[in-house]
């Protein structure tokens, strides 16, 4: 839960790859809050590239969805540069062009990028409005593949206001593996 007297922020604990699951531990009952809809689906189907490019709600959640879905691909291709045979990459890049024409325009342009530190991502959340939250990414150190997302706002702002009050209704569940809340 945020807590009142910093700044507040949620921990998106996850693999580096977009194939990864969102959220294998659940850091914080507000991981989630930003990807409304994303609960909706089964655990091991969460993920933000999916969600991207599947889910109904998320042009709408996205005030730069164009911006997200280009950087998500560039992401994605670099990721298939660095380990082309990955399963799980591969499934998700096959559903995906298959599924979303989207991402098979995208896909096509062979953009590649790697992350970016220190930006803004704004959400229009269906239950706060517009939330500009700062976020940063973050290798786990002797964790290979395992990477931390965390999203703050500054107390006394609108956005922290907007944090606090989907932390607090977030539904609270023990943290528990990726692999546990499959089955």
């Amino acid at each position: 839960m945020c807590d009142p007297s910093s700044s507040c922020c949620w921990k998106r604990c996850g693999r580096t790859r977009p194939t990864s699951p969102a959220a294998p531990w659940t850091c914080s009952p507000g991981t989630l809050a930003p990807y409304a809809g994303i609960d909706d689906w089964p655990a091991s189907q969460r993920n933000i590239g999916r969600f991207l490019f599947l889910h109904p709600a998320a042009r709408d959640i996205y005030a730069d969805w164009d911006h997200q879905i280009r950087g998500c691909v560039a992401r994605m291709r670099a990721l298939a540069g660095t380990d082309p045979d990955a399963p799980d990459l591969a499934g998700l890049v096959g559903e995906l062009l298959l599924k979303s024409p989207d991402f098979a325009r995208l896909w096509e342009r062979y953009d590649v990028t790697g992350r970016s530190s220190g930006q803004k991502k704004t959400f229009n959340h269906p239950q706060v409005g517009t939330i500009t939250l700062g976020f940063q990414g973050m290798q786990l150190e002797g964790t290979p593949g395992q990477r931390l997302g965390v999203y703050l706002a500054e107390p006394g702002t609108a956005d922290y206001d907007a944090m606090v009050l989907l932390d607090m209704t977030a539904p609270r569940q023990a943290a528990r593996p990726a692999a546990q809340q499959q089955h």
